[in-house]
């Protein structure tokens, strides 16, 4: 290693670059590994929460740069976990995108009414999925 490449190191400039991270929120292990495992195969970080009670910790303690929030869920529904989280300072701001097997457009209102800045019906197209989350993390 060269004296640049030492002094560069020591500096941080050749570290490499901290993942994004992401809060994937289900009640469904099954569907929480299959989002973590195609999040992590793009390069995120993920943190995981199986109900709106624990998402709401989890976004207040570890500070997300985005949630993929399903809505049915038992203890919180994504809905009120949504208000929840947006009450709270410091994750006004972060994205939520709201997930549900509910296609209708009337449940979409709900959730982007309760502060999801998106909303994906299930079965969705994985790259729909990404280019949504790659535009909200800008």
């Amino acid at each position: 290693m060269s004296h640049q490449e030492l002094v560069c190191e020591s500096r941080g400039m050749m570290s490499a670059p901290i993942p994004r991270t992401i809060l994937v929120v289900d009640d469904f292990d099954d569907t929480r590994l299959l989002l973590r495992t195609w999040l992590q195969r793009r390069g995120f970080r993920v943190i995981e929460a199986e109900d709106g009670i624990a998402a709401v910790h989890m976004a207040a303690t570890e500070s997300p740069d985005l949630i993929i929030m399903d809505m049915e869920m038992p203890l919180l529904d994504g809905l009120s976990a949504t208000r929840k989280i947006r009450e709270t300072d410091g994750l006004r701001e972060v994205p939520i995108v709201a997930v549900s097997a509910y296609g209708a457009d009337q449940f979409r209102d709900l959730a982007l009414a309760a502060g999801c800045d998106e909303y994906v019906s299930t079965p969705f197209e994985p790259t729909a999925l990404e280019v949504i989350i790659r535009t909200l993390m800008r």
